[in-house]
């Protein structure tokens, strides 16, 4: 649909053009007044065709789409699942509806742990920007074989996108599967950072830390507990000394306990 949209705005430009300049040619003026040939309604189509052209190129770009309709192009619908985490953002210099176009940068991790690095175009809303920071991790289509380009998912397939992001922690060794069960299955509470220790260990570039947590029951009673874990350098801010955490475990078994942190915090 895009490309015909495109093609039929080109074909009129052609068409009007190729009017305009026959009727220049073809009409007869009074010697020295040839310039009169090219002025009169002839001028109505090119002039509107010039206008109507750009905008049509413009709205039916691959991140206007989008921001239009609320889906990936349809190149990309199908397309895998794997995490971008951003590198660098920057403005394209177009905008919608004064909503401004990135060009963002990403090293995306791919559904088999392959890792590339490639660029997505979006339409970002101004409250927005400043979510797209280097280090923000974004769920992503690509199309195998393909890595000079992707889309951020607009699928509206949370369960799909999450899936892709455990994966990619459990590779980098930021989680486990053991500890997205728990999250899954464990007791939602809140706990109080009492300790932090870095472990001098570091793994794909996450530091490991000791957390010691004062972890309050749901009724109300508490128990402490330390949790090893290794970390995004973003993220550990959010476990500095006095900070309330959310936290799952295991009524069983306490010592089974996970840290619930933003992924992009």
């Amino acid at each position: 649909m895009k490309k015909l949209i495109r093609i039929a705005a080109l074909l009129f430009l052609l068409g009007s053009l190729g009017h305009y300049v026959r009727q220049g040619l073809g009409q007869r003026t009074d010697e020295g007044m040839e310039f009169l040939a090219w002025v009169g309604p002839q001028m109505v189509a090119p002039i509107i065709a010039l206008t109507v052209v750009p905008v049509v190129f413009a709205f039916t770009g691959d991140s206007v789409m989008t921001a239009l309709s609320g889906r990936n192009s349809a190149a990309f619908r199908d397309g895998l699942v794997g995490v971008g985490t951003v590198t660098a953002t920057r403005p394209t210099g177009a905008s919608h509806n004064g909503q401004p176009e990135l060009r963002i940068d990403l090293m995306v991790e791919g559904a088999d742990g392959a890792r590339f690095a490639s660029c997505a175009r979006a339409v970002v809303p101004m409250t927005d920007l400043a979510l797209l920071k280097p280090g923000t991790m974004l769920p992503v289509r690509y199309l195998p074989g393909r890595t000079d380009r992707v889309e951020l998912d607009r699928s509206g397939d949370f369960g799909k996108a999450q899936g892709a992001m455990n994966e990619a922690m459990i590779r980098q060794g930021v989680t486990t599967r053991e500890s997205l069960e728990i999250a899954e299955r464990g007791v939602v509470a809140q706990a109080v950072v009492r300790t932090l220790e870095v472990l001098g260990e570091i793994r794909d570039g996450n530091p490991k830390v000791l957390v010691g947590l004062a972890v309050t029951r749901p009724d109300g009673s508490t128990f402490t507990t330390e949790v090893a874990k290794f970390l995004p350098p973003r993220a550990v801010g959010q476990v500095q000394v006095g900070r309330v955490v959310n936290v799952h475990y295991l009524p069983q078994n306490e010592s089974a306990l996970v840290l619930a942190l933003q992924a992009n915090g």
